[in-house]
Formats: C-alpha cells, sequence, structure tokens
C-alpha cells in the first residue's frame, strides 16, 4: 500500500491496523455530511502520511533552556574596560525566528566605530548570523565559544516560525519595543527566503493543524498562566503569512469536533545550523574553543569589539538576572517520509522536519518550563506525548471504521 496514499484528498483515512499505523485495508472516503460547507477542491486537504507513535521509535530526548527577558532581547551597547561589547542575547521562544533582524541591529552597531577586526561569543542562532552579517561587511571575524553546532542550545530549537513567542512581558516591554520587533521580524522573515529550495532544504512551508474538541476536558488542554501576559505582536506581520483557515466537518481526516490549518515556516535546524556554519567558515571565518566565565574574561581576546550572542548563557557570564529560564523538551521520533505536517491536539506540539518528528507537550502553553533551568531529559514525560499522539490515531481508526460501515 502506498502510504503517500494512506489519506485521500478529500480528507478521507485509509483503513489503519493497530493504533491507526499500519495495515492494508481498502481506503475509503470520508462521508460527506449533508448541507455541511466544503472547501474548494484546490484548498483540499492532501494525503497525510500518519506518524508511527510508537515509545520505541523515540531516538532521542533534548532539552532547550530558552533565554527570556521581561523587557525583551538585549541589544544596547557596553563598555567593558577598552573593548566594545554589543549584546544580542535573550530572545525567548524567538531566537532562530529573529535572529536575522536582531543581528543585522547588532552588527550595525558594531561597525559604528569603523572597527572591521570583531569577535563573536557564542555559536548559536544569534552567533551564526550576527558572524556571516559582519563578513558580509567587510569585517573579519572569529567565533569564541565552548560549543559549536549540534552542541548548542540553538540546535535543541523546535524549528518554527515563532517571532514574537515569549519575546517580553506586555507590562515590562520598552516603549517603541513593537516597532522594533517588527522591523527584526521582516527582516528575518526576507532573509529566510532566501534559503527556500536549496539542497537538504533547511526552511520549507509546512502546513500545521489545530485541533479541538468543544466538551474536552479542560485539563488535558492548555492552560496559561494569567500572571504571565507575554506580548503579542504577531498581528503586526500578518501580511507575511496566509490567512488561518477553518475546515469543515468532512474535509478533514480529523475526529475532531473543531480543525484549522495554517501555513507556516519550518526550520530543519540540523541542515540548517551546519550551513550556516560552513558559510561561516568558506568565507574566511576562524571558530576558537574558549569558555568565557566573567566578563573581565574578555580581556583575553584581541578584538576590540565584540558581538556577546551567548543566549541563555548571558545569565552566568554577564551576570545577567534578568534573564528567566523557560525549559523546552522535544522527544524525537524517527523521521519519516511524507510526515511534513505539524499538528496542535490536547496540549501537544507536533511537527514533522526531515531530522526528524517534534513531540512536545506544553500543557500550560507558553507558560510550560516557566522558570525551570532542569537540563535533565524526562522519558516520561516523552512517552506521555507520544501516547496523545496515539490517542488522537485511535480516534482516527474508529472514525474510519465507522465511515466504511455506513459505506457498505
Amino acid at each position: 500500500m502506498n502510504r503517500r496514499d494512506f489519506l485521500q484528498r478529500s480528507g478521507a483515512m485509509a483503513g489503519m491496523g493497530v493504533l491507526g499505523l499500519s495495515g492494508c485495508a481498502k481506503r475509503v472516503q470520508t462521508k460527506a455530511l449533508a448541507g455541511a460547507p466544503t472547501l474548494p477542491f484546490y484548498d483540499a486537504v492532501p494525503p497525510l502520511v500518519p506518524i508511527r507513535a510508537h515509545e520505541d521509535r523515540l531516538f532521542r530526548i533534548t532539552v532547550c533552556l530558552r533565554p527570556f527577558r521581561a523587557e525583551g532581547p538585549r541589544l544596547d551597547v557596553e563598555r567593558v574596560g577598552y573593548k566594545t561589547v554589543v549584546h544580542n542575547y535573550g530572545h525567548g521562544g524567538s531566537g532562530w525566528s529573529l535572529s536575522w533582524g536582531s543581528s543585522t541591529v547588532a552588527v550595525k552597531k558594531a561597525l559604528a566605530d569603523g572597527d572591521r577586526d570583531i569577535a563573536v561569543i557564542g555559536c548559536g542562532a544569534l552567533g551564526l548570523t550576527s558572524a556571516i552579517l559582519l563578513q558580509r561587511s567587510g569585517a573579519k571575524v572569529t567565533i569564541y565559544a565552548k560549543e559549536r553546532p549540534p552542541e548548542v542550545r540553538s540546535s535543541r530549537a523546535t524549528g518554527s516560525w515563532t517571532p514574537d513567542s515569549r519575546i517580553a512581558l506586555t507590562s515590562s516591554a520598552a516603549p517603541g519595543f513593537g516597532d522594533l520587533w517588527e522591523q527584526m521580524a521582516r527582516t528575518s522573515f526576507a532573509m529566510y527566503q532566501s534559503f527556500l529550495g536549496m539542497p537538504g532544504t533547511p526552511v520549507e512551508w509546512t502546513d500545521r493543524y489545530s485541533l479541538t474538541d468543544g466538551d474536552e476536558d479542560p485539563i488535558a488542554t492548555p492552560r496559561r498562566d494569567s500572571s504571565l501576559e507575554f506580548a503579542f505582536y504577531n498581528d503586526r506581520i500578518s501580511d507575511l503569512t496566509p490567512r488561518s483557515q477553518d475546515l469543515p466537518a468532512g474535509s478533514h481526516p480529523f475526529p475532531t469536533k473543531y480543525a484549522r490549518r495554517s501555513t507556516s515556516l519550518t526550520f530543519n535546524v540540523a541542515d540548517y545550523s551546519r550551513q550556516l556554519y560552513n558559510d561561516f567558515l568558506l568565507a574566511g571565518g576562524r571558530f576558537e574553543t574558549m569558555e568565557l566565565h566573567t566578563p573581565s574574561d574578555i580581556a583575553l581576546l584581541p578584538q576590540k569589539t565584540l558581538i556577546n550572542a551567548t543566549g541563555y548563557g548571558a545569565r552566568q557570564l554577564w551576570a545577567d538576572k534578568s534573564i528567566t529560564p523557560v525549559r523546552g523538551q522535544i522527544g524525537w521520533l524517527i523521521p519519516q517520509e511524507g510526515v511534513n505536517y505539524g499538528l496542535q491536539y490536547k496540549g501537544l506540539n507536533v511537527l514533522g522536519r526531515r531530522d526528524g518528528i517534534v513531540v512536545q507537550p506544553m500543557p500550560l502553553g507558553d507558560a510550560t518550563g516557566w522558570n525551570d533551568d532542569n537540563e535533565q531529559p524526562d522519558r516520561d514525560e516523552a512517552v506521555a506525548g507520544v501516547r496523545i499522539l496515539q490517542e488522537l490515531y485511535g480516534r482516527m481508526e474508529s472514525a474510519s471504521r465507522q465511515v466504511s460501515k455506513s459505506a457498505s
């Protein structure tokens, strides 16, 4: 049986075996509901390959501490002895998404004095983009860091275009920060278009499906901490991405009461970060393995101008207690050909990437992992996420059988 034909374009499900993950039953179509609205043919839900959601297919579990600052990212200039330090850290859950725009701001400040031999501290999303932009401006660049991809925290990111994810608190963001955020988001989005279609598919557009039941247990659905009013700016760039779309019953394969589809950018971080690092080296960049412990350690570096892109590491290096850790764990299922879509269901975030399938329980929404600096993987948490996915496909299998019976 061709897996790509597992689900019919009309939204039908093919027959599934145990947990909806195998089987060669006759393909059936979802019975259209009388009088129900339908989608135009060009908007039809494409065939969706079901995810093989088995616990033994979890091949790794990673944890990332997102560096959240209530006032937003730190992008100021500081003098440390005779050194000039431009800060570029504290992006919460928006590091990859805002990297090019934020680094454009930092690089402009670093070049303001005319220095063209510049150091970058850190080799994550912000460090690599800062270094590449410096090179494009004619600077000689050396990256100093303890780790490089895939060891850096940025390599453990979800990989979604989320430019305002935990970027600031509404009550704490500086006046005018929304304008700066929009500038950074638009600059980053424009840069990401140049990576589309490249070998390795470092960046691509993928569909996401948000699934909800009107009568489901509220304990099992995402909750939000009312004391954390994260700033929301995404409506400022609503012209960049397609609007989300409600899917009528019978037009999709999901058994939930409501389904909504959106289309967004996905970063295949394993390939994308490797490409950035290789681009940096090919342009003559140097990498020096070094761990800095205090600001005074930068006196050891020969460069007079530095960009500090140390992410969560800045909490210790710069003694920046304004950084709050936000723990994020991902359970990685083995990648599958054709699984290039995302799901949100009962507090679970799922995203099919080329380097693995993200399974990320988020029972408290954006507040999940708040002020938790534990970087130890929790297998029980990962397994719980897989079981939610199993439950969804079990419901889909049951719905498919009911349609088969009614059709016969």
